[in-house]
C-alpha cells in the first residue's frame, strides 16, 4: 500500500482536508489512522476521484425487439402487431423452480430466499403473459388468476421488468 497523507489527497482529489477525513472515517478510501493522522492508499484515493466519471458512462437500458431475443424472448408477428413474448418471466423474476419427474414442484426460491412449492404455485399463476410491444415500446403483462402471499401480481412483474432489465444490460 502506498500510503499518502490527508493533505495531499486532498490536493489530488480537489476536495477539502475534512471531506478526505470524512471518506476515511466512512471508508470511501482505505485508510488507516496512525499516530492521529490518516495514511490513504493512492490506489484506493485513484479509484474514489474517478468514480464518478465510471458511474456516468452507464449505457442506458434500450428496449429492442433484437435484445428481447437475445435474453429468451420469442418474436411474433401478425395482424399489424410485433411482439417479443418472454415464457421465462418467472425466471427473469428471480423464481427458481425444481421439478420432480411427475411434473410437480420439488423445490422453490424467489430471489434466493427459500418458499414452499405452493407458494410457487401461486407465483407462476400470478402473470399469464409478459411482452414487450414494438409499437409502444414497452414492456407489458396479463394477470394470471392466483395472488401470492409472497409477492403481489404487480410486484412481480416489477421484479420481472428488473430482470428483463439486468439481462440486457449484460449483454
Amino acid at each position: 500500500m502506498t500510503a499518502i497523507t490527508a493533505t495531499n489527497a486532498a490536493t489530488q482529489a480537489g476536495v477539502t482536508v475534512a471531506t478526505i477525513r470524512t471518506w476515511c472515517r466512512t471508508g470511501a478510501v482505505a485508510a488507516v489512522k496512525k499516530a492521529g493522522r490518516w495514511a490513504i492508499d493512492a490506489a484506493s484515493l485513484a479509484y474514489r476521484i474517478k468514480l464518478p466519471t465510471l458511474l456516468r458512462k452507464r449505457r442506458p437500458v434500450v428496449f429492442t425487439p433484437e435484445a428481447m431475443v437475445a435474453i429468451g424472448g420469442k418474436r411474433w408477428q401478425r395482424n399489424g402487431m410485433d411482439r417479443v413474448y418472454f415464457d421465462n418471466w418467472a425466471e427473469l423474476a428471480g423464481l427458481d423452480v425444481s421439478y420432480y419427474k411427475s411434473g410437480n414442484i420439488s423445490d422453490a426460491t424467489y430471489r434466493d430466499e427459500a418458499i414452499s412449492n405452493s407458494q410457487a404455485r401461486l407465483i407462476l399463476g400470478s402473470l399469464s403473459k409478459v411482452w414487450f410491444d414494438t409499437a409502444d415500446g414497452k414492456l407489458h403483462c396479463r394477470l394470471g388468476w392466483t395472488d401470492s402471499r409472497i409477492a403481489t401480481r404487480d410486484e412481480i412483474f416489477k421484479h420481472a421488468v428488473a430482470g428483463i432489465r439486468t439481462a440486457i444490460t449484460s449483454l
